[in-house]
């Protein structure tokens, strides 16, 4: 069938053939679609109900497809003014590598050399650097240096790169991901958890599950402790006889168990829908 819209001679259609293809037809399905879903996110983030609940888009709006040309032409103006706040914003990553006006110091855990950092930015990003920066009536704050035990001087380094960019280079992220996850929940930093929990469920593998496992558990993430077991169910026999499963299961035995009946409930459901 000739399609109208995809076949490289158009003008010679004439009706009745005027004609679309499947793959076009799903394609403008889609795209009217996606332009619905999201204005009408939009509109439910300017307006709310009386109980703060999100207002669900009205039912059976539709935009042509005629008004996409104009929809991405506002996309591609939104993706110009977030680019321009960023560039605003990145002024702060330029205050810390240049030291400027920074008043207090961050150790890390490694004895290594203290970092300098702004107070100011440590208490916006993070609610327990607030409370440990603040003081009260009985205790003072601290007057020049924070102590952080558990980050060496990298990650530190690069705890600090996140806080003051909102983002970090590809070959950091994967070198300190699960550290920096890890210091995320300690002192509540919400965007880092979830920036460092996108890349762990991203580039979920045979050799780093069982680390996704272990600080999933140590976290409480229940998304990546479910899909950590979901993917060494569906790879049981690599992961259970590779040396890193033996390393793995003296230090972590409850997770072994949560392992095994995680594997013979998935081996119970498959025989069920076999019957």
């Amino acid at each position: 069938m000739d399609c109208s819209i995809c076949t490289s001679m158009p003008f010679i259609l004439r009706p009745p053939r005027n004609t679309i293809c499947t793959a076009c037809y799903e394609g403008a399905r889609n795209v009217i679609a996606m332009m619905n879903k999201l204005e009408g996110q939009s509109k439910a983030t300017e307006k709310e109900k009386p109980n703060n609940s999100v207002m669900s888009p009205p039912p059976n709006s539709c935009k042509p497809l005629a008004n996409v040309t104009k929809w991405m032409s506002n996309m591609k103006e939104t993706e110009d003014d977030l680019k321009k706040q960023i560039n605003f914003l990145s002024g702060l990553i330029v205050a810390f590598r240049e030291q400027i006006h920074t008043d207090i110091q961050l150790k890390p855990g490694n004895n290594g050399p203290c970092i300098p950092a702004h107070r100011a930015l440590l208490a916006a990003r993070s609610e327990i650097f607030k409370n440990m920066l603040d003081s009260d009536g009985c205790k003072a704050a601290p007057d020049d240096t924070i102590t952080l035990p558990e980050l060496n001087t990298e990650e530190l380094e690069s705890l600090l790169e996140f806080l003051y960019s909102g983002s970090l280079p590809a070959v950091k992220l994967e070198k300190h991901v699960f550290s920096l996850f890890v210091a995320a929940d300690k002192y509540e930093i919400p965007y880092l958890q979830e920036f460092c929990e996108h890349y762990m469920l991203d580039s979920l593998n045979a050799s780093n599950v069982l680390d996704v496992l272990e600080i999933s558990d140590v976290c409480s993430n229940k998304t990546l402790k479910e899909t950590a077991l979901d993917f060494i169910v569906r790879n049981m026999e690599e992961i259970a006889f590779s040396a890193k499963y033996e390393v793995f299961a003296p230090k972590n035995p409850h997770l072994c168990v949560q392992i095994t009946r995680a594997f013979f409930i998935d081996a119970k459901s498959k025989r069920i829908d076999a019957l």
